[in-house]
């Protein structure tokens, strides 16, 4: 199985589903407004999230989208260890990526599930 199938997205504001299988938050920082008690999340992978430098210089700007997640690639490269802490969770069942931006469509979650489906 892809884990394409196996991997949804949400934005932290959104409430949680029975589908949703393990919730992770792959963002660096927590996202704002919300109290930790009130997120429902079984895992902070923050190792996975850019680093702060990547993603100051990102700034959400579309027109960075490609090169954004070329650089991420890069740095997910170095971490095999946080990958195959994600990947077990994976092969458990389905995982929520959790994440705070407001695009949806160009977010370090997304770059992160088609590193994984790629691989």
């Amino acid at each position: 199985m892809s884990t394409e199938t196996r991997i949804m997205l949400k934005r932290a504001y959104q409430p949680p589903h029975d589908d949703d299988g393990c919730r992770v938050l792959v963002d660096r920082i927590w996202p704002r407004g919300i109290k930790k008690a009130d997120l429902t999340i079984d895992h902070w992978l923050k190792e996975l999230a850019p680093s702060s430098e990547l993603r100051k210089w990102f700034g959400h700007r579309t027109d960075r989208w490609q090169e954004f997640q070329r650089r991420y690639r890069r740095e997910l490269d170095d971490r095999p260890a946080e990958i195959d802490r994600l990947r077990a969770l994976l092969h458990a069942g389905p995982v929520t990526l959790v994440y705070a931006a407001r695009d949806e469509d160009h977010n370090n979650a997304v770059a992160l599930r088609d590193y994984l489906d790629k691989r």
